[in-house]
């Protein structure tokens, strides 16, 4: 008898302990699903008329890579006061490697800077206070007062599909980091939940950060930071179950278009509209531009242009053997602009990032697996001088 009532006990408090997880889910869920604390638009140019640019290129080469490192992938940019900038990419010795680590290096206008560590697996299980497997895709952004907010894939068991998203922070333009939390995205022990795009500014000082989940399904999202770099809540991007690392712009100041990674068998850019400041999402048909499964970035430029990186897909290549920008005025119809990098069957171009500083066009993305490739433009709008 005294058994039974104690293994009663034990089926009592393990019921218990399932009903206050479920509980605290489902009010996490219901608080993410309400967006109504921080309802800001856009901030980058928006209404009006795209002017047509032109790009001429000023300078290419290979940031430096740290030594012993010889493979090298999924690059981000941060900006810093007069117009430099921060790249940050994971590098090691393969990916999910016990060595990989996050590195950085400073753009000063003309030149990169010897690459740093910014994060590692034993750095961030230290502050986190559990283990960590495997570390992948930084996605960088710089806020109002000049923080830098760095999101990093990281894993404790399984692979990327039990990934979770450490957002750390610098107030020293990159020279350390300090974790800040690991994003409460999903009741299922914050897994599955990956960055890989840039994040789009609001008018407030806050920003959007894109995502994605991928465990089983594969599906876009998007994360509403306040200007503190608070999270404040997320929204499904769309209905598909097979896209994925969305790239984000504003069409107005409520109006929201998104492009995605296919990895169902139609192979090609896949695209979702807001029409509410990213609220509600609708899937849109996909365009007319190949994607097998490779990543993409997209960047709407001061002039009100857009511009979109993506792996162009011909016969005799392979899905990311080409990197070719694209540029619409409308979102909707987009022209072959050039082609970056190209190469045969085989070759790799890919994960490719944008990014606007003052009157240059910066393109970063991973050269052929071994290191990160970095373009510089002009941009010389119709309207200019």
């Amino acid at each position: 008898m005294p058994g039974l009532m104690q293994g009663r006990g034990k089926a009592l408090l393990l019921s218990i302990a399932i009903l206050i997880t479920a509980g605290a889910a489902a009010v996490e869920a219901w608080r993410w699903s309400h967006p109504t604390m921080h309802r800001a638009t856009p901030a980058v140019s928006v209404g009006g008329q795209a002017v047509d640019v032109e790009l001429k290129e000023l300078s290419r080469s290979l940031i430096p890579m740290p030594p012993d490192t010889p493979s090298a992938h999924a690059s981000t940019l941060a900006t810093l006061p007069g117009e430099h900038m921060l790249a940050f990419w994971w590098a090691g010795s393969r990916e999910s490697g016990p060595n990989v680590k996050v590195y950085a290096s400073r753009w000063s206008g003309s030149s990169w800077s010897a690459a740093w560590e910014v994060a590692s697996r034993d750095s961030l299980a230290r502050e986190l206070g559990f283990g960590v497997r495997r570390i992948g895709n930084p996605v960088a952004w710089t806020d109002h007062r000049g923080t830098i907010h760095l999101y990093v894939v990281a894993t404790g068991l399984g692979g990327w599909a039990a990934s979770r998203i450490v957002h750390l922070s610098s107030t020293s333009e990159g020279a350390r980091f300090a974790v800040r939390r690991v994003l409460p995205l999903s009741p299922m022990f914050n897994t599955s939940a990956l960055v890989r795009t840039s994040p789009v500014g609001l008018t407030d000082g806050g920003w959007w950060l894109p995502a994605y989940f991928e465990m089983g399904i594969k599906y876009p999202m998007m994360i509403s930071f306040d200007p503190e770099g608070e999270p404040k809540w997320f929204a499904r991007i769309g209905e598909s179950d097979s896209t994925l690392q969305p790239t984000i712009a504003a069409i107005s100041a409520s109006e929201v278009r998104a492009w995605m990674r296919d990895a169902s068998d139609d192979k090609r850019v896949q695209q979702a509209l807001s029409r509410d400041g990213g609220e509600n999402w609708e899937d849109l048909p996909a365009l007319d531009l190949p994607n097998d499964n490779t990543s993409l970035a997209t960047v709407r430029l001061a002039s009100g242009k857009f511009l979109m990186l993506h792996n162009h897909v011909v016969a005799g290549g392979s899905s990311r053997s080409i990197l070719r920008l694209s540029s619409s005025s409308d979102a909707h119809t987009w022209e072959h602009v050039v082609d970056i990098a190209k190469g045969s069957a085989g070759d790799e171009f890919s994960y490719p990032t944008l990014q606007q500083v003052g009157d240059e066009l910066h393109v970063t993305y991973t050269h052929q697996r071994q290191a990160i490739a970095h373009h510089r433009f002009r941009i010389h709008s119709s309207a200019s001088p």
